[in-house]
């Protein structure tokens, strides 16, 4: 969910209740627009309060992590310090439903009078802003300065006055009336869920469709064209949703669907009833931990693009190789013809006539059925077959390589498209330097001499899960992982699992002698299906034996087994029940 209205008057009224009375400690810019906060605040002590007005990705919530400052502070930052080092904050307000926060502090002016300051932040997209305010409502200074020239609605420039510009003429949801909504909407021909998006102060899209799902209506019908009936259950919804805010009655959750995360929000969401929900202990926790893990991934996305265009140049040289070698194959299946064709001249040939320039003889291998044969005029029939002969012997020799050639095509396509598997699932770092660090071994990246006190990039380790029989489970993240879990850590009684046919990881359940419960193998599975290619929302099978029946075939690359005795099972990929431990 963006941080809209809802969202905003959530994380007020955190910042209302933890910061008023606190004393502004420090602060500092850790870039061009944002601004981080410590307040001393008297019983919840020492908080962090980061104010972002990137334009990209406006924020606002209280966290424990400090941002480092620039070496030489800017302007802004030093016109802050002037006016609000250790002033005291009497109050933080929301404007309506409005992207807005308004943080009034009070200071001891250069004379020891009395004086305060308000800070105002707008999340508002590119019109993001964090604008220092006089008591008279005059602009200080901003941390981004609006001349006439890039607004025509209004500057925020030192001297010119405050105020909050209303060009969509929305209405505020808070002090909506059925009348008003009616108004509103009459004359509409915007899908109902756009119109509360565009009509409405603070209202998201996201919410429109929850506002929809609570007020039993579809999205997609035309807002001018709702029954009477229609417009009081949304009204009623509304004011509802009025009321949760004025009662500052908030849930904040992080929403899930199969661990992937889905959408943060202030309030439980009937459009994702379905879906795992995640109790956050505030609204500040829930914005930083969706965009903390969202950043993560961008992050590990990023940064994993060099190896994507790694793997994807080798997958695309591969196929391409694979496919010549097995239409190269393909035409090597006429020898047999060949060797038929010799074999029939070495015992019909003495009918030939000389000069002809082919001979129908008996196939004895099928029945007599007459077979015509092609000759040379400037041969004999024994030097002929001779020649059918040399052709055989040079296409079965072709053959014979040709079939070693795409056995190991077929291999080193199955291992890429494993790499390729473990570099989507990568979550870390170490994720990716394991990665790499196996594409060096394996030749695909050249491998660079480190110096003396460098040491080697740190691989990582297996996830480990445990279940709720108490049984540990791990799972490889890449295949010197998954080599190292197979082969060296885990023992011949222990139980491992593995997508059928698909790139995934191996997955190790130790047993310690304890015998594995039908619950045991299901949960196993699942997790296998889990870490592999196969799809999220289908059924697969899973491939399990005991560590002792797999063997790994000489020179096969990282990951790669045999196994002739195996059971299987078809699952859903699932984490269900099972308890991730940390490392």
């Amino acid at each position: 969910m963006a941080l809209d209205g809802i969202t905003t008057a959530a994380l007020a009224a955190q910042l209302r209740s933890t910061l008023t009375g606190g004393r502004i400690a420090r602060i500092t810019q850790p870039d061009a627009c944002t601004l981080l906060l410590t307040v001393k605040a008297p019983g919840s002590g020492q908080q962090k309060l980061l104010l972002s007005a990137d334009p990209s990705l406006p924020l606002l919530y209280l966290t424990q992590e400090g941002k480092p400052g620039p070496a030489e502070a800017p302007a802004f930052l030093m016109l802050l310090r002037k006016h609000l080092a250790g002033a005291r904050i009497t109050a933080v307000e929301q404007p309506g439903l409005e992207r807005i926060v308004r943080i009034t502090a009070e200071h001891l002016d250069e004379l020891g009078d009395r004086r305060q300051k308000t800070l105002v932040l707008e999340m508002m997209g590119k019109h993001s802003n964090l604008i220092l305010l006089s008591e008279d409502g005059t602009v200080i200074d901003s941390i981004r300065r609006v001349p006439p020239g890039m607004s025509s609605v209004r500057e925020v420039l030192p001297g010119r006055p405050y105020f909050v510009p209303n060009t969509r003429d929305k209405a505020d949801p808070l002090t909506l009336t059925r009348k008003g909504l009616t108004e509103r909407f009459t004359g509409s021909f915007a899908p109902l869920e756009k119109a509360l998006n565009e009509q409405l102060t603070g209202i998201s899209p996201l919410m429109a469709r929850e506002i929809c799902e609570r007020a039993g209506l579809r999205g997609d019908e035309t807002a001018g064209e709702l029954t009477d009936e229609e417009t009081a259950r949304l009204a009623d919804t509304l004011a509802d949703l009025a009321e949760t805010v004025r009662s500052e009655a908030y849930a904040p959750c992080l929403y899930r669907r199969r661990g992937k995360l889905l959408e943060f929000s202030a309030l439980p969401l009937a459009i994702y009833a379905g879906e795992e929900c995640e109790p956050c202990e505030s609204m500040s926790r829930a914005v930083e931990s969706f965009y903390a893990e969202k950043s993560s991934a961008s992050r590990i996305r990023q940064r994993s693009s060099d190896l994507r265009h790694i793997l994807q140049l080798a997958l695309e040289r591969t196929s391409r190789k694979l496919d010549l070698q097995r239409k190269q194959w393909k035409d090597t299946e006429k020898k047999e013809k060949y060797r038929l064709w010799g074999e029939l001249l070495r015992t019909y040939g003495y009918g030939a006539e000389p000069g002809a320039r082919e001979i129908t003889v008996p196939n004895h291998y099928d029945n007599d059925t007459p077979v015509t044969i092609p000759l040379d005029e400037t041969l004999s029939a024994g030097e002929n077959a001779t020649r059918y002969y040399d052709r055989y012997r040079k296409l079965k020799r072709t053959a014979d390589a040709t079939a070693e050639q795409i056995v190991l095509s077929e291999n080193e396509l199955v291992y890429l498209r494993s790499v390729s598997s473990a570099l989507a699932l990568a979550e870390t770092e170490e994720d990716l330097a394991g990665i790499k660090a196996e594409l060096t071994e394996t030749g695909y990246i050249r491998a660079q001499k480190r110096g003396k006190k460098e040491k080697a990039p740190k691989t990582g380790s297996p996830l480990h899960y445990r279940s709720p029989e108490g049984f540990d489970l791990y799972v490889g993240r890449n295949n010197l992982q998954n080599d190292e879990l197979t082969f060296s850590f885990a023992s011949g009684s222990d139980w491992w699992f593995h997508v059928k046919g698909i790139p995934g990881s191996h997955v190790i359940v130790k047993t310690g002698g304890r015998e594995l419960s039908d619950r045991g193998f299901e949960q196993a599975a699942a997790l296998a299906a889990w870490y592999s290619d196969a799809p999220r929302e289908g059924k697969t099978e899973v491939d399990y034996t005991r560590r002792r029946e797999l063997k790994k075939p000489a020179g096969a690359h990282p990951g790669m087994v045999i196994y002739h005795t195996n059971y299987s099972l078809v699952t859903m990929p699932s984490l269900d029940g099972l308890e991730i431990v940390k490392q």
